[in-house]
């Protein structure tokens, strides 16, 4: 049993680390092309496919479908996000896990930083293909609201996986976080806000990020609840 459990925290690691790897190698790809001069034939097809042919003002599906992205894409504003993150820290400090306190505020916030930085640093200007569908003030590339909804969806979704019993409601659990994180990515391309490569880098950086501060966290505080976003249940109850 115990060699069956070390196992699968091998894998989980290895899992982590692949994560790691090819978000950093798709974000390096997504930047080349930010960095070019005109926009990619991708970037351009894609989001003239959100569009009616020949209307870049209107967008494809029924009125209804325009309000219900905006509700989308607010999964992954600064306001909500920092509710969320606020109310899960609390809620941790409050039951004594100061450690799983600790990784969501340095995932949450350190992806923040890292999002600012990396807009500073490419410099892209938002899309002016189509209209844009709600305001927007900060630079394209990456997505902030791609990356950040990456970052806090998927570092708390994780860490929920590890204290529900049973396989199935983990992965149940994972699922959602990434469902949410591809919706808020695909809102952004859908309201004209972001290219294709814009969400795309964001959801490659955020990934890396979240999984690189999981990684780091098991290392600092082996046997402890702050490997629990991939371990099991069994191991969290007996940690807290």
């Amino acid at each position: 049993m115990t060699l069956r459990f070390w196992e699968r925290m091998q894998f989980s690691v290895l899992l982590a680390g692949v994560v790691v790897a090819g978000g950093l190698w798709g974000f390096i790809e997504m930047a080349e092309v930010a960095r070019d001069a005109t926009p990619h034939a991708f970037d351009t097809q894609i989001m003239l496919a959100f569009r009616e042919a020949g209307r870049p003002d209107n967008p494809v599906g029924p009125p209804w479908l325009e309000e219900a992205v905006r509700d989308i894409t607010s999964l992954g504003s600064m306001v909500v996000l920092v509710l969320v993150t606020a109310s899960a820290v609390f809620y941790l400090l409050l039951i004594g896990w100061r450690r799983q306190a600790l990784v969501v505020l340095v995932a949450v916030g350190g992806g923040q930083a890292i999002s600012s930085l990396l807009k500073i640093g490419v410099d892209r200007p938002r899309p002016d293909l189509v209209s844009h569908l709600v305001n927007v003030q900060t630079l394209s590339f990456p997505s902030g609201h791609a990356m950040m909804a990456a970052v806090t969806w998927l570092t708390l979704g994780s860490m929920l996986a590890g204290i529900v019993p049973g396989r199935a409601s983990r992965i149940y659990v994972l699922c959602v976080a990434i469902f949410v994180t591809l919706l808020v990515g695909l809102s952004r391309v859908y309201l004209g806000v972001h290219w294709p490569s814009d969400v795309l880098a964001g959801w490659c950086a955020g990934f890396a990020w979240a999984m690189l501060c999981w990684l780091v966290a098991r290392h600092l505080a082996p046997g402890t609840a702050a490997k629990a976003p991939l371990g099991s249940a069994q191991d969290q109850r007996s940690d807290a």
